[in-house]
């Protein structure tokens, strides 16, 4: 008989004992099913005995031992300890994100790398050339390469992971987005020869496992993942890239809340690798590090294809009487004549996205959210974006009944019929998350586009990365303020983004390429610079402002989110929180809160939180982490969010 210290994937810091026959499965790294009360659950096994332990309870035995060999060690166990201990959480919460069978990333169908791929052998440009060079011989661990879109930055990367791969050392290679994944696999495999694993949590569990024990066996691998990739098992770690760095995506939503770049960093500083960033728009505390030296900056600044960075033109839309201005029908009309297609990019789905009596002033907002309802037409239902709660549209205002009633806003469906009713000869096609649920229409949709059988493509962030079309000559941003008013400090950072990136998808191999951006706010920076392409401007004046506000990068966030069901048992939780922590006295620190999350109720739950800036981060660290050990458990759940990306 041997006795097992087993972790679970729950939020309990302590490990639990149970026996097992011996065997030659029963062993340190293996996966085990076992009863916790009356739960059958999925635990890991941190040490086997063949010594009973002293203890005062019956031992049970576990149900199942699921491998037939480990599949994690010392190393993964050592790097779920950091990640528990930075990111407040059990043990087995930090192993259950890590290994195959965890938490699932958000899945967008597929669609091509930013930059095209080939199997082939590839001229590298001199600029490109002393990237990898820098990269692979620089006594520098942490760089950054920046570049223009359409620059050839996954070339560089790729060229670079096959020198590292040549020495016997494995690359791990992140992209924002699973649907990225099999392409860029695809496009290399023969380059590689065949050395390269997939790793992401919307494999099924036993391709996932198969994937996992593979690279665990053997190596070198180039292993391309998303997000949960960065905890790949590989032995020997040469290198980590993280493309499109700036994207929120690398950011866990749910427990354990890590960063991959954070992660990154931590495995890299342990394993003598190299962790390399790339971006045309940085985020602004990796742009921040480069300045300061931290990270050594690379730069592409050519387009690979001979075209130029496309001429972009602000309209003014105060005055204008339809969501498409003049300036972007006449720019629609002078490309479809030219035999050329169009990108126009709306971040915002449905058909208008809010109902009002303009008797009483009622708003029509979602019974389990703080949020309006969203209106779409060819569903004929109004629908809650943030927890799925749909209704019948209304014609008469349920508070006072006057027939008085509107929508305002638009989304991609009203834009797509206003299209149509401009072009009406035009191949039109929207894609958004309501239009491409079916398995296999983006694809069908892209592939249509990319052989000109679609003349103008519509659609929301999902056309805003990965794509890159020859015939694309025009793209048009319907309105460059809708990730902009909003509560969150980061606004002015994603905006800018978000124009460049969606800019860029513009005119890649002509040098006539046209951006029409539309905007209620012309003199806003962040619509300003992305227009005029003044990104170090921007990064200043942000920083600036940063800087007087006091926000990330020069200082670190801790956000405390309180939800449930009982909106006094809520605030009464966040209030008593409150207390504790501006009774442990800390220099350098200030307490916002605790006030009502700016999204006050998703699903049902009341949220309120407290947001603690700091320049002393293991001492608030300290400080938290023993408010989370007092909080009892009740009805009201609190989340911890280190570095946080997002405060709505």
């Amino acid at each position: 008989m041997k006795y097992l210290e087993v972790v679970f994937n729950i939020p309990l810091p302590s490990s639990f004992t149970y026996s097992a026959e011996d065997s030659e499965n029963c062993r340190e790294g293996v996966r085990v099913t076992a009863f916790l009360g009356k739960r059958k659950l999925t635990g890991y096994v941190l040490s086997v005995s063949p010594e009973k332990p002293e203890v005062d309870f019956t031992i049970k035995p576990v149900e199942k031992i699921i491998d037939s060999e480990p599949v994690f060690g010392k190393e993964e166990v050592e790097l779920a300890s950091w990640i528990a201990q930075v990111y407040y959480c059990s043990l087995g919460e930090a192993l259950g994100s890590m290994l195959p069978g965890g938490k699932r990333e958000s899945l967008l169908p597929s669609f091509d790398p930013e930059d095209p791929v080939s199997d082939g052998v590839i001229e590298l440009s001199d600029e490109q050339k002393t990237a990898v060079d820098t990269i692979v011989h620089s006594d520098n661990n942490l760089l950054y390469l920046f570049g223009i879109t359409g620059s050839g930055k996954t070339e560089v990367f790729l060229q670079a992971a096959k020198k590292f791969i040549s020495e016997g050392k494995s690359v791990i290679y992140l992209v924002p987005e699973i649907s990225l994944t099999h392409q860029l696999a695809e496009g290399i495999k023969h380059r590689f020869n065949e050395r390269i694993a997939i790793l992401h949590s919307s494999l099924t569990p036993s391709q996932r496992l198969k994937e996992w024990v593979k690279i665990k066996k053997g190596g070198p691998y180039l292993v391309i993942g998303a997000r949960s990739a960065v905890f790949a098992p590989v032995e020997k770690l040469g290198m980590i890239v993280i493309d499109e760095e700036h994207e929120g995506s690398y950011k866990s939503g749910s427990t354990p809340r890590y960063h991959a770049r954070q992660v990154a960093m931590r495995r890299a500083k342990v394993s003598d690798a190299k962790v390399v960033m790339g971006s045309a728009t940085p985020s602004l505390e990796a742009h921040y590090l480069t300045r300061t030296g931290v990270i050594k900056k690379l730069e592409l600044t050519k387009r690979l294809s001979g075209g130029k960075l496309p001429e972009s033109r602000l309209v003014n839309m105060n005055g204008e009487t339809s969501s498409l201005s003049r300036i972007l029908i006449s720019e629609i009309k002078q490309t479809l004549e030219e035999g050329k297609q169009v990108i126009l990019f709306l971040n915002r789905r449905g058909f208008s996205y809010f109902f009002h009596c303009r008797s009483c002033g009622y708003e029509m907002t979602c019974s389990h959210c703080s949020v309006p309802m969203t209106f779409h037409k060819e569903r004929n239902r109004m629908i809650c974006h943030y927890c799925g709660y749909s209704t019948a549209p209304i014609s008469s205002c349920p508070e006072c009944g006057s027939l008085d009633v509107g929508y305002s806003g638009f989304g991609t469906e009203l834009i797509e019929d206003e299209i149509r009713r401009f072009f009406p000869h035009a191949a039109v096609r929207r894609v958004d998350s309501d239009s491409v649920r079916k398995k296999n229409v983006l694809k069908t949709i892209l592939k249509d586009f990319y052989n000109g059988k679609i003349n103008i493509l519509l659609g929301t962030q999902m056309v805003a990365k990965g794509l890159n079309f020859p015939g694309v000559n025009l793209v048009g941003i319907i309105l460059a303020d809708s990730t902009l008013h909003v509560p969150d400090f980061r606004a002015g950072e994603r905006t800018f983004s978000l124009i460049t990136q969606v800019s860029g998808r513009a005119g890649r191999y002509t040098e006539d390429g046209k951006v029409i951006i539309q905007t209620y706010d012309p003199e806003n920076p962040a619509i300003k610079y992305a227009v005029e392409g003044r990104q170090e401007d921007f990064y200043r004046e942000e920083l600036e402002m940063r800087k007087l506000l006091n926000f990330p990068p020069y200082v670190r966030l801790f956000r405390l989110v309180f939800r449930g069901k009982n909106k006094g048992e809520v605030e009464n939780l966040a209030e008593r929180a409150a207390v504790t922590l501006r009774g442990a006295v800390v220099e350098d620190t200030e307490y916002l809160g605790p006030s009502e999350c700016p999204i006050s109720r998703i699903a049902g739950n009341y949220r309120s939180q407290i947001i603690i800036r700091t320049n002393r981060f293991s001492e608030i660290h300290r400080v938290v982490g023993d408010l989370a050990q007092a909080v009892p458990r009740s009805s009201v759940y609190m989340e911890i969010d280190v570095d946080p990306v997002s405060l709505m």
